[in-house]
């Protein structure tokens, strides 16, 4: 690839050519590091699904069953940071190292430099936000219904489908700000030493200069992620792998590697 289909940032540069064909690349990479080592995404996706579950029958057990709805539309947010480990997993394929448990774990922690925990709490700060604007969207519509287990047939109502159009869609723009800082930056954590804000700034850029591609990748995200989860989360245990290898693999196409 030429100088000329890559924008320069500091010391990384990113491509500005992406396509359809990287994206079904990308799936069929992650499909086959799925394939070949399962037992990693199993043990990622598996922390995933046991806490969507008791997510889930404990606000049915308290009589909130109501605040289910927001709370797991915004469980998605977190799926970046859970790939950090099959990030690694991905890495080290590709580079030909042992799969070791200990290395795959440890990797989660970062270089080593508390850079990839600072991004893990960002990603807890905007969780957070995204709570406290459900909660504020859910008063405006909702105030006078009263939360409770009988406020689930609330949502068919006039109110209810108001808060739900005007929910998903502010849920939509916090997801893809989230996407946008997230989608380069924490796999390139992981392989460099780079600081946590020239690869938050490297993420933004693959997505502004590739903003069709990238916009499908996210919609291909949510949509399978929505879709796994509809199942009592057990669709995470495919779909958040595959997903989190095949971000692996955009990371690689979207970022050059660095010159020896």
């Amino acid at each position: 690839m030429s100088m000329t289909e890559h924008a320069q940032i500091a010391p990384v540069e990113i491509a500005r050519d992406l396509s359809e064909k990287d994206l079904r690349a990308a799936l069929a990479a992650g499909w086959s590091d799925f394939k070949a080592y399962p037992a990693f995404g199993l043990f990622f996706a598996a922390f995933y699904v046991v806490a969507g579950i008791a997510l889930y029958f404990g606000l049915f057990a308290r009589g909130e069953a109501a605040w289910f709805i927001p709370i797991a539309a915004g469980f998605p947010l977190f799926a970046p940071f859970a790939a950090v480990g099959l990030y690694e997993v991905s890495r080290r394929r590709e580079a030909g190292e042992p799969m070791k448990w200990g290395g795959i774990l440890g990797a989660m922690r970062g270089r080593g430099d508390e850079q990839l925990l600072v991004m893990g709490v960002v990603v807890l700060i905007i969780f957070g936000f995204w709570i406290i604007l459900a909660r504020g969207i859910f008063a405006i519509f909702m105030a006078q219904s009263g939360i409770g287990t009988e406020s689930l047939s609330l949502l068919a109502s006039f109110p209810g489908v108001m808060m739900l159009l005007i929910g998903s869609a502010a849920g939509a723009l916090v997801a893809m700000a989230l996407f946008a800082i997230t989608v380069v930056s924490l796999p390139m954590l992981l392989e460099r030493d780079i600081d946590f804000m020239t690869a938050m700034i490297a993420s933004l850029e693959t997505v502004r200069l590739n903003p069709q591609i990238m916009l499908k990748w996210a919609t291909v995200i949510a949509a399978t992620l929505f879709v796994a989860m509809v199942p009592l989360f057990l669709g995470l245990f495919i779909a958040l792998p595959v997903l989190g290898h095949a971000t692996w693999h955009i990371y690689r196409r979207a970022v050059a590697t660095p010159k020896a």
